[in-house]
């Protein structure tokens, strides 16, 4: 599971992938102009952070 999130939601993406797969989340900060231009998936903000398992 992947949740991309803004700074603003980073800590709902870590509570997310802890409640639904119960591992501890990989947290990776994006690179701006290097990664795609991904939006957050709980709002359209740019995402900052890949969080996964």
């Amino acid at each position: 599971m992947k949740v991309y999130c803004c700074e603003e939601h980073v800590e709902l993406a870590l509570d997310v992938i802890v409640d639904e797969c119960e591992t501890a989340p990989i947290m990776e900060k994006l690179q701006t102009g290097r990664d795609l231009s991904t939006t957050c998936e709980y709002c359209r903000n740019e995402a900052a952070y890949l969080v996964g398992n």
